[in-house]
Protein backbone atom coordinates (compact mmCIF):
# COMPACT_ATOMS: atom_id res chain seq x y z
CA UNK A 1 0.00 0.00 0.00
CA UNK A 2 1.34 3.45 -0.96
CA UNK A 3 1.50 5.95 1.90
CA UNK A 4 -0.40 9.19 1.23
CA UNK A 5 0.72 11.06 4.37
CA UNK A 6 4.48 11.50 4.70
CA UNK A 7 7.46 13.86 4.75
CA UNK A 8 9.69 14.17 1.69
CA UNK A 9 12.96 16.07 1.30
CA UNK A 10 14.94 17.30 -1.70
CA UNK A 11 18.12 19.33 -1.94
CA UNK A 12 19.69 21.70 -4.44
CA UNK A 13 23.13 23.24 -4.80
CA UNK A 14 24.05 26.56 -6.41
CA UNK A 15 26.17 27.33 -9.46
CA UNK A 16 29.07 28.04 -7.11
CA UNK A 17 29.07 24.60 -5.49
CA UNK A 18 32.36 22.84 -6.43
CA UNK A 19 30.61 20.07 -8.38
CA UNK A 20 28.44 22.60 -10.20
CA UNK A 21 31.48 24.66 -11.15
CA UNK A 22 32.74 21.50 -12.85
CA UNK A 23 29.39 20.84 -14.54
CA UNK A 24 29.37 24.41 -15.86
CA UNK A 25 32.90 24.19 -17.27
CA UNK A 26 32.20 20.82 -18.89
CA UNK A 27 29.00 22.10 -20.49
CA UNK A 28 30.73 25.29 -21.67
CA UNK A 29 33.19 23.01 -23.49
CA UNK A 30 30.27 21.11 -25.07
CA UNK A 31 28.74 24.42 -26.18
CA UNK A 32 32.03 25.63 -27.64
CA UNK A 33 32.29 22.54 -29.83
CA UNK A 34 28.62 22.52 -30.88
CA UNK A 35 28.75 26.22 -31.75
CA UNK A 36 31.64 25.52 -34.09
CA UNK A 37 30.31 22.21 -35.45
CA UNK A 38 26.80 20.95 -34.59
CA UNK A 39 27.80 17.31 -35.13
CA UNK A 40 30.86 17.52 -32.84
CA UNK A 41 31.35 14.82 -30.20
CA UNK A 42 32.31 15.69 -26.65
CA UNK A 43 32.71 13.74 -23.42
CA UNK A 44 34.31 16.20 -21.04
CA UNK A 45 35.06 15.77 -17.33
CA UNK A 46 36.29 18.52 -15.00
CA UNK A 47 37.95 18.48 -11.58
CA UNK A 48 38.47 21.56 -9.44
CA UNK A 49 40.36 22.22 -6.23
CA UNK A 50 42.24 25.13 -4.71
CA UNK A 51 43.19 27.37 -7.65
CA UNK A 52 43.39 24.43 -10.04
CA UNK A 53 41.14 23.14 -12.81
CA UNK A 54 41.73 19.88 -14.67
CA UNK A 55 39.76 19.17 -17.86
CA UNK A 56 39.92 15.73 -19.50
CA UNK A 57 37.98 13.66 -21.98
CA UNK A 58 37.37 12.69 -25.57
CA UNK A 59 36.34 14.98 -28.41
CA UNK A 60 35.84 15.00 -32.15
CA UNK A 61 35.43 18.39 -33.73
CA UNK A 62 37.10 21.38 -35.37
CA UNK A 63 40.80 21.92 -34.82
CA UNK A 64 40.05 25.53 -33.98
CA UNK A 65 38.92 24.48 -30.50
CA UNK A 66 42.44 24.37 -29.10
CA UNK A 67 43.49 23.69 -25.54
CA UNK A 68 44.12 27.41 -25.12
CA UNK A 69 40.57 28.10 -26.25
CA UNK A 70 39.25 25.57 -23.73
CA UNK A 71 41.26 27.31 -20.98
CA UNK A 72 39.66 30.62 -21.92
CA UNK A 73 36.21 29.01 -21.85
CA UNK A 74 36.90 27.64 -18.35
CA UNK A 75 38.15 30.98 -17.01
CA UNK A 76 35.11 32.78 -18.36
CA UNK A 77 32.80 30.22 -16.74
CA UNK A 78 34.44 30.71 -13.33
CA UNK A 79 34.34 34.49 -13.76
CA UNK A 80 30.64 34.39 -14.66
CA UNK A 81 29.87 32.35 -11.53
CA UNK A 82 31.64 35.00 -9.47
CA UNK A 83 34.81 33.46 -8.08
CA UNK A 84 37.48 36.04 -7.28
CA UNK A 85 38.77 34.53 -4.04
CA UNK A 86 42.38 34.06 -3.03
CA UNK A 87 41.92 30.28 -3.08
CA UNK A 88 39.92 30.14 -6.31
CA UNK A 89 40.10 32.98 -8.80
CA UNK A 90 39.09 32.91 -12.46
CA UNK A 91 42.27 34.75 -13.42
CA UNK A 92 44.79 32.92 -11.25
CA UNK A 93 43.71 29.25 -11.31
CA UNK A 94 46.07 26.86 -13.10
CA UNK A 95 44.21 24.99 -15.85
CA UNK A 96 45.36 21.65 -17.25
CA UNK A 97 43.63 20.34 -20.38
CA UNK A 98 43.78 16.66 -21.36
CA UNK A 99 41.25 16.38 -24.17
CA UNK A 100 42.05 13.85 -26.91
CA UNK A 101 40.37 12.29 -29.94
CA UNK A 102 37.31 10.11 -29.43
CA UNK A 103 37.89 6.36 -29.55
CA UNK A 104 37.44 4.96 -33.07
CA UNK A 105 35.70 1.92 -31.55
CA UNK A 106 33.01 4.14 -30.03
CA UNK A 107 32.72 6.25 -33.17
CA UNK A 108 32.21 3.12 -35.30
CA UNK A 109 29.17 2.10 -33.25
CA UNK A 110 27.65 5.55 -33.00
CA UNK A 111 28.11 6.99 -36.49
CA UNK A 112 25.37 6.49 -39.04
CA UNK A 113 26.04 5.40 -42.61
CA UNK A 114 24.44 4.26 -45.83
CA UNK A 115 23.25 0.99 -44.32
CA UNK A 116 22.76 1.86 -40.63
CA UNK A 117 21.16 4.56 -38.56
CA UNK A 118 23.15 6.37 -35.93
CA UNK A 119 23.49 4.22 -32.83
CA UNK A 120 23.33 5.10 -29.16
CA UNK A 121 26.62 6.29 -27.69
CA UNK A 122 26.39 3.81 -24.84
CA UNK A 123 24.12 1.28 -23.20
CA UNK A 124 22.00 2.38 -20.28
CA UNK A 125 18.62 3.16 -18.76
CA UNK A 126 17.14 6.64 -18.61
CA UNK A 127 14.12 7.91 -16.65
CA UNK A 128 11.74 10.79 -17.16
CA UNK A 129 9.12 12.00 -14.70
CA UNK A 130 6.38 14.59 -14.37
CA UNK A 131 3.62 15.31 -11.88
CA UNK A 132 1.02 18.01 -11.34
CA UNK A 133 2.32 19.28 -7.97
CA UNK A 134 3.65 22.51 -9.49
CA UNK A 135 2.91 24.61 -12.60
CA UNK A 136 6.16 23.32 -14.17
CA UNK A 137 4.95 19.73 -13.62
CA UNK A 138 7.81 18.89 -11.25
CA UNK A 139 7.87 17.60 -7.65
CA UNK A 140 7.41 20.50 -5.23
CA UNK A 141 10.41 19.88 -2.90
CA UNK A 142 13.09 20.07 -5.61
CA UNK A 143 11.28 22.96 -7.32
CA UNK A 144 11.35 25.11 -4.17
CA UNK A 145 14.91 24.08 -3.33
CA UNK A 146 16.09 25.23 -6.77
CA UNK A 147 14.08 28.46 -6.70
CA UNK A 148 15.51 29.59 -3.36
CA UNK A 149 19.10 29.28 -4.59
CA UNK A 150 18.32 30.72 -8.00
CA UNK A 151 16.78 33.86 -6.47
CA UNK A 152 19.78 34.24 -4.17
CA UNK A 153 22.16 33.92 -7.12
CA UNK A 154 20.21 36.44 -9.22
CA UNK A 155 20.24 38.96 -6.39
CA UNK A 156 23.97 38.38 -5.80
CA UNK A 157 24.78 38.94 -9.47
CA UNK A 158 22.63 42.08 -9.47
CA UNK A 159 24.58 43.46 -6.51
CA UNK A 160 21.55 43.31 -4.22
CA UNK A 161 23.08 40.75 -1.83
CA UNK A 162 26.79 41.61 -1.71
CA UNK A 163 27.11 39.78 1.60
CA UNK A 164 26.74 36.40 -0.12
CA UNK A 165 29.29 34.26 -1.98
CA UNK A 166 28.73 31.89 -4.91
CA UNK A 167 28.61 28.60 -2.98
CA UNK A 168 25.32 27.53 -1.37
CA UNK A 169 23.03 24.58 -0.71
CA UNK A 170 19.36 24.23 0.16
CA UNK A 171 17.19 21.43 1.51
CA UNK A 172 13.39 21.52 1.64
CA UNK A 173 11.20 19.08 3.56
CA UNK A 174 7.49 19.09 2.74
CA UNK A 175 4.59 17.36 4.46
CA UNK A 176 2.24 15.48 2.17
CA UNK A 177 -1.40 14.79 3.06
CA UNK A 178 -3.52 12.70 0.75
CA UNK A 179 -0.53 12.51 -1.56
CA UNK A 180 -0.36 16.31 -2.01
CA UNK A 181 2.16 18.77 -0.52
CA UNK A 182 0.53 20.91 2.16
CA UNK A 183 3.32 22.48 4.26
CA UNK A 184 7.06 22.96 4.67
CA UNK A 185 8.19 21.34 7.91
CA UNK A 186 11.88 22.25 7.71
CA UNK A 187 14.19 24.33 5.55
CA UNK A 188 17.99 24.24 5.47
CA UNK A 189 20.11 26.79 3.60
CA UNK A 190 23.89 26.97 3.86
CA UNK A 191 25.36 29.90 1.99
CA UNK A 192 28.86 31.25 1.60
CA UNK A 193 29.16 34.82 2.91
CA UNK A 194 31.59 37.66 3.48
CA UNK A 195 33.48 37.60 6.76
CA UNK A 196 31.87 40.92 7.65
CA UNK A 197 28.34 39.48 7.47
CA UNK A 198 26.86 38.35 10.79
CA UNK A 199 24.96 35.10 11.31
CA UNK A 200 21.78 37.04 12.04
CA UNK A 201 22.21 39.14 8.90
CA UNK A 202 22.61 36.09 6.67
CA UNK A 203 19.63 34.42 8.31
CA UNK A 204 17.35 37.36 7.52
CA UNK A 205 18.57 37.53 3.93
CA UNK A 206 17.68 33.86 3.46
CA UNK A 207 14.35 34.28 5.23
CA UNK A 208 13.32 37.00 2.80
CA UNK A 209 14.11 34.80 -0.20
CA UNK A 210 12.37 31.73 1.25
CA UNK A 211 9.19 33.71 1.90
CA UNK A 212 9.11 34.73 -1.76
CA UNK A 213 9.43 31.13 -2.92
CA UNK A 214 7.30 29.09 -0.53
CA UNK A 215 3.49 29.35 -0.69
CA UNK A 216 1.99 31.77 1.81
CA UNK A 217 1.97 30.38 5.33
CA UNK A 218 4.45 27.60 4.51
CA UNK A 219 7.51 28.94 6.35
CA UNK A 220 8.54 26.27 8.85
CA UNK A 221 8.71 26.87 12.62
CA UNK A 222 11.69 28.95 13.69
CA UNK A 223 13.45 25.96 15.24
CA UNK A 224 13.15 24.11 11.91
CA UNK A 225 14.58 26.98 9.85
CA UNK A 226 18.31 26.28 9.62
CA UNK A 227 20.70 28.80 8.08
CA UNK A 228 24.42 27.95 8.11
CA UNK A 229 24.00 25.41 10.94
CA UNK A 230 27.79 25.19 11.48
CA UNK A 231 27.89 28.89 12.39
CA UNK A 232 29.74 30.38 9.41
CA UNK A 233 30.51 29.60 5.78
CA UNK A 234 33.29 31.88 4.56
CA UNK A 235 35.62 29.47 2.75
CA UNK A 236 33.60 27.98 -0.09
CA UNK A 237 33.75 26.65 -3.60
CA UNK A 238 36.64 24.51 -4.86
CA UNK A 239 38.94 26.08 -2.27
CA UNK A 240 36.86 24.47 0.47
CA UNK A 241 36.04 21.18 -1.22
CA UNK A 242 37.15 19.54 -4.48
CA UNK A 243 34.56 19.31 -7.25
CA UNK A 244 33.88 16.81 -10.05
CA UNK A 245 31.56 16.75 -13.04
CA UNK A 246 28.45 14.62 -12.63
CA UNK A 247 28.26 14.24 -8.86
CA UNK A 248 24.87 15.92 -8.43
CA UNK A 249 22.63 13.80 -10.64
CA UNK A 250 19.70 13.77 -8.19
CA UNK A 251 19.89 17.56 -7.87
CA UNK A 252 19.92 17.68 -11.68
CA UNK A 253 16.73 15.61 -12.03
CA UNK A 254 13.83 15.07 -9.62
CA UNK A 255 15.29 15.44 -6.14
CA UNK A 256 14.85 11.75 -5.38
CA UNK A 257 11.12 11.72 -6.16
CA UNK A 258 11.75 9.50 -9.19
CA UNK A 259 14.45 7.01 -10.21
CA UNK A 260 17.62 8.01 -12.02
CA UNK A 261 19.37 5.77 -14.54
CA UNK A 262 22.78 6.63 -13.12
CA UNK A 263 24.35 8.57 -15.98
CA UNK A 264 25.26 12.22 -15.53
CA UNK A 265 24.34 14.84 -18.14
CA UNK A 266 26.95 17.59 -18.07
CA UNK A 267 29.93 17.41 -20.41
CA UNK A 268 28.19 15.14 -22.92
CA UNK A 269 27.09 15.98 -26.44
CA UNK A 270 23.55 14.86 -27.37
CA UNK A 271 24.59 11.64 -29.12
CA UNK A 272 25.10 10.36 -25.57
CA UNK A 273 21.75 8.90 -24.55
CA UNK A 274 22.58 9.46 -20.88
CA UNK A 275 21.69 13.04 -21.72
CA UNK A 276 19.43 13.10 -24.77
CA UNK A 277 17.25 10.10 -23.87
CA UNK A 278 16.78 11.40 -20.31
CA UNK A 279 15.60 14.67 -21.87
CA UNK A 280 13.30 12.72 -24.20
CA UNK A 281 11.85 10.70 -21.31
CA UNK A 282 11.10 13.92 -19.41
CA UNK A 283 9.52 15.38 -22.56
CA UNK A 284 7.25 12.37 -22.94
CA UNK A 285 6.29 12.22 -19.27
CA UNK A 286 5.59 15.95 -19.11
CA UNK A 287 3.37 15.80 -22.19
CA UNK A 288 1.42 12.87 -20.76
CA UNK A 289 0.63 14.92 -17.65
CA UNK A 290 0.04 18.13 -19.65
CA UNK A 291 -2.45 16.21 -21.81
CA UNK A 292 -4.42 15.25 -18.70
CA UNK A 293 -3.78 11.55 -19.24
CA UNK A 294 -2.32 11.18 -15.72
CA UNK A 295 -1.47 13.28 -12.68
CA UNK A 296 1.88 11.54 -12.40
CA UNK A 297 3.97 9.76 -15.03
CA UNK A 298 7.26 7.85 -14.91
CA UNK A 299 8.92 6.69 -18.11
CA UNK A 300 11.98 4.48 -18.56
CA UNK A 301 13.89 4.05 -21.82
CA UNK A 302 16.77 1.62 -22.42
CA UNK A 303 19.46 1.53 -25.11
CA UNK A 304 22.40 -0.54 -26.33
CA UNK A 305 25.60 0.98 -27.70
CA UNK A 306 25.55 1.18 -31.47
CA UNK A 307 21.81 0.33 -31.68
CA UNK A 308 19.47 3.08 -32.84
CA UNK A 309 16.07 2.05 -31.49
CA UNK A 310 15.37 1.87 -27.76
CA UNK A 311 15.25 -1.67 -26.43
CA UNK A 312 12.30 -0.97 -24.17
CA UNK A 313 9.90 1.64 -22.85
CA UNK A 314 8.18 1.45 -19.47
CA UNK A 315 5.29 3.67 -18.40
CA UNK A 316 3.93 3.93 -14.84
CA UNK A 317 1.26 6.46 -13.87
CA UNK A 318 1.16 5.34 -10.22
CA UNK A 319 -2.57 4.76 -10.25
CA UNK A 320 -3.34 8.28 -11.49
CA UNK A 321 -3.74 7.41 -15.17
CA UNK A 322 -6.90 8.05 -17.18
CA UNK A 323 -5.80 5.71 -20.00
CA UNK A 324 -4.36 2.22 -20.39
CA UNK A 325 -0.61 2.24 -19.66
CA UNK A 326 0.14 -0.54 -22.16
CA UNK A 327 -1.56 1.39 -24.95
CA UNK A 328 0.19 4.58 -23.87
CA UNK A 329 3.57 2.84 -24.02
CA UNK A 330 2.76 1.55 -27.53
CA UNK A 331 1.91 5.07 -28.73
CA UNK A 332 5.07 6.54 -27.26
CA UNK A 333 7.21 3.74 -28.72
CA UNK A 334 5.87 4.63 -32.17
CA UNK A 335 7.68 7.97 -31.92
CA UNK A 336 11.22 8.12 -33.27
CA UNK A 337 13.21 7.67 -30.07
CA UNK A 338 16.49 6.87 -31.79
CA UNK A 339 19.37 9.19 -30.84
CA UNK A 340 19.01 10.97 -34.18
CA UNK A 341 15.21 11.16 -33.84
CA UNK A 342 15.45 12.66 -30.35
CA UNK A 343 18.00 15.24 -31.46
CA UNK A 344 15.85 16.27 -34.41
CA UNK A 345 12.60 16.52 -32.45
CA UNK A 346 14.19 18.47 -29.60
CA UNK A 347 16.76 20.29 -31.76
CA UNK A 348 19.63 19.33 -29.46
CA UNK A 349 22.67 19.98 -31.69
CA UNK A 350 22.96 23.54 -30.43
CA UNK A 351 25.12 25.31 -27.81
CA UNK A 352 22.34 25.27 -25.19
CA UNK A 353 23.89 23.29 -22.35
CA UNK A 354 25.85 25.62 -20.06
CA UNK A 355 22.56 27.05 -18.79
CA UNK A 356 21.49 23.58 -17.64
CA UNK A 357 24.47 23.13 -15.32
CA UNK A 358 22.79 24.58 -12.22
CA UNK A 359 19.26 24.71 -10.78
CA UNK A 360 18.07 21.57 -12.53
CA UNK A 361 17.73 20.31 -16.07
CA UNK A 362 13.96 19.98 -15.69
CA UNK A 363 11.15 22.31 -14.72
CA UNK A 364 12.76 25.17 -16.63
CA UNK A 365 11.30 27.41 -19.33
CA UNK A 366 11.83 26.51 -22.98
CA UNK A 367 13.52 29.40 -24.80
CA UNK A 368 13.31 30.72 -28.36
CA UNK A 369 16.88 29.63 -29.16
CA UNK A 370 16.10 25.98 -28.38
CA UNK A 371 17.17 25.88 -24.74
CA UNK A 372 15.21 23.46 -22.54
CA UNK A 373 13.26 22.26 -25.60
CA UNK A 374 12.39 19.08 -23.69
CA UNK A 375 10.15 21.22 -21.45
CA UNK A 376 7.77 22.00 -24.32
CA UNK A 377 4.27 20.52 -24.19
CA UNK A 378 3.70 20.51 -27.96
CA UNK A 379 3.03 16.75 -27.96
CA UNK A 380 0.06 16.97 -25.57
CA UNK A 381 -2.64 17.54 -28.19
CA UNK A 382 -1.34 14.64 -30.28
CA UNK A 383 -1.52 12.35 -27.25
CA UNK A 384 -5.07 13.47 -26.49
CA UNK A 385 -6.15 12.72 -30.05
CA UNK A 386 -4.56 9.27 -29.89
CA UNK A 387 -7.01 8.36 -27.10
CA UNK A 388 -10.05 10.06 -28.55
Amino acid sequence: MVANDYLFTSESVSEGHPDKVCDRISDEVVDAYLAAEPEARVACETLTTTNRIVIAGEVRGPAGITHDHVRCVAREAVRAIGYEQAGFHWRDAAIDVYLHEQSTDIAMGVDGGAEKDEGAGDQGIMFGFACDETPVLMPAPITYAHQILQLMAEARHAGQMPELGPDSKSQVTLRYAGGRPVACTSLVVSTQHKESASTAQVREIVRGVAKKVLPEGWMPPEDEFYVNPTGQFIIGGPDGDAGLTGRKIIVDTYGGAAPHGGGAFSGKDPTKVDRSAAYAARYLAKNVVAAGLAKKCLIQLSYAIGVAKPLSIYVNTDGTGEVDEVRLAEILMDLDLSPRGIRRRLDLNKPIYARTAAYGHFGRTATADGGFSWERTDLADELKRAFN
